[in-house]
């Protein structure tokens, strides 16, 4: 018998499974190091009674009263702290006389050590094969992710003068237009009784300058990343001057279009209304998890929607899609850096900016509004540009229409605008192509035409 034939969904050992034969009571550590790193993680499993090739051949209950001991033995006299392990049996034969013993280690909210003596401690993480010895920035990323990163006291006394973005971002949002208090900080606990900062309210310090507040935002031609990158930028710094400039990234690459009303008149529509790119970015400074090295936000643009992609598991217990549209749960991942997000009047306790999002999106239709995908590791909040319509394939434009589709996404220079056409020779293109553009008023030069900074925009009317 295999293991599969128990539990349809064990095939073979991974992160989440590990087969033994038995415990070993003479070199306990040989196993409890899985359960270590069991906790240190999302939890696993260990079926004792498997053999590596995953032949089943099971315990007596003599067996599994011994081995549930030997387990309780080492989590009390060497797993600090203790971990919660609870234990599954299933028959492996059909006298009912061998079972196998499936014993459950559940994710620990610490950071979990093996003990050996009185000053040797081991930190042990889970791989797809073993368990291993946690280097030190391991542990580091796993104390972040478990005590969470931003709500550490530091020694740093709070002053205006050092959080001057974060003021003026306050003053902008906040109903009143006001500077939060002390006491106000105090009271959401972003700041300590002393007045020093927690470590979130460090990320929103003028020189703040952690790699990881990247944000990196990039225009694309096209609707996937196969074109063309027409603009681009890197942000880094504190996390409310990141918030301003990829809004205003996202401001300057989006199209402002217009729609007739019931009188006959024109109202202006974005393409994508600035409460849902607003909440979005929000929702992904303050969710992302913050512990994982090496990782950015990241906000591409494409001719058909908006990709803000952060790092982070989901944290809800059900898929985003099994929830009612509009009601997805509160769940913090970094407590300080959403009160600090709060206390700016950016972000809802209550969960509602998504219904924001939903209810900026309400004259669209199904297909346009704004949706959740999750990966492991990551999640893509998705926004859709209200004024995209399916055109031409670009290859078969005039150069002309080229130009004109190209306006529509953003102000492009001269250079730009040439690279997509087959001219050669820059004063044959600005004689053909730009200027009977210009003549007939489809399009508009701002800025000096010997300047390198002068653009061309495409005119509204």
């Amino acid at each position: 018998m295999k293991i599969s034939e128990l539990y349809s969904d064990v095939l073979n050992e991974n992160s989440k499974y590990e087969f033994k034969a038995k415990l070993n009571q003479d070199n306990p550590i040989k196993w409890a190091k899985t359960i270590v790193a069991y906790a240190n993680g999302e939890g696993g499993f260990i079926f004792v009674g498997v053999g590596d090739n995953r032949d089943v051949f099971g315990l007596d209950l003599d067996e599994i009263d011994k081995t549930k001991n030997l387990v309780a033995l080492i989590n009390d006299r060497h797993i600090f702290p203790h971990v919660k392990i609870s234990y599954q049996m299933r028959s492996a034969d059909d006298n009912a006389e061998k079972f196998v013993l499936a014993i459950k280690i559940h994710s620990s909210e610490s950071v979990v050590r093996y003990r050996e003596g009185d000053f040797n401690e081991t930190v042990f993480v889970k791989g797809d094969a073993n368990s291993t010895p946690a280097t030190p920035e391991d542990i580091i990323a796993l104390s972040k992710r478990k005590f969470g990163v931003d709500n550490e006291t530091t020694d740093v006394i709070y002053s205006e003068e050092a959080w001057s973005d974060y003021i003026d971002l306050c003053k902008e949002f906040r109903s009143d237009k006001s500077t939060p208090t002390v006491k106000e900080l105090q009271n959401e606990e972003i700041l300590s009784k002393d007045g020093y900062a927690k470590s979130g309210l460090m990320m929103f310090k003028d020189d703040y300058s952690g790699d990881d507040s990247l944000i990196c935002c990039r225009l694309w031609r096209g609707k996937d990343k196969t074109g063309t990158v027409l603009d681009s930028e890197k942000i880094k710094g504190a996390l409310s001057k990141g918030l301003r400039l990829a809004l205003q990234f996202i401001e300057r690459n989006t199209k402002t279009g217009w729609k007739k009303t019931a009188d006959g008149g024109r109202e202006e529509i974005r393409s994508y209304p600035k409460e849902a790119v607003r909440e979005a970015m929000v929702n992904a400074i303050a969710h992302r998890d913050y512990s994982i090295y090496g990782t950015q936000i990241d906000v591409d643009i494409y001719s058909d929607r908006i990709d803000i992609v952060s790092p982070g598991s989901w944290l809800l217990p059900k898929d985003y899609n099994d929830y009612p549209q509009g009601a997805i749960p509160s769940i913090r991942r970094n407590t300080i850096i959403a009160a600090c997000l709060d206390v700016a009047n950016l972000m809802e306790r209550g969960g509602t900016g998504f219904q924001t999002m939903i209810e900026s999106y309400k004259d669209s239709p199904s297909d346009k509004q704004p949706c959740v995908m999750i990966y492991p590791g990551f999640l893509d909040l998705r926004l859709f540009d209200r004024l995209y319509q399916q055109e031409e394939s670009f290859t078969e434009l005039t150069d002309s229409e080229k130009i004109i589709e190209l306006l529509k996404e953003s102000p492009k220079s001269a250079k730009e605008l040439q690279a997509v056409t087959s001219y050669k020779s820059r004063s044959q293109f600005l004689v053909e192509v730009i200027n009977p553009l210009i003549d007939t008023g489809k399009i508009y030069r701002e800025g000096s035409p010997k300047s390198p900074a002068a653009v061309f925009k495409l005119n509204q009317v």
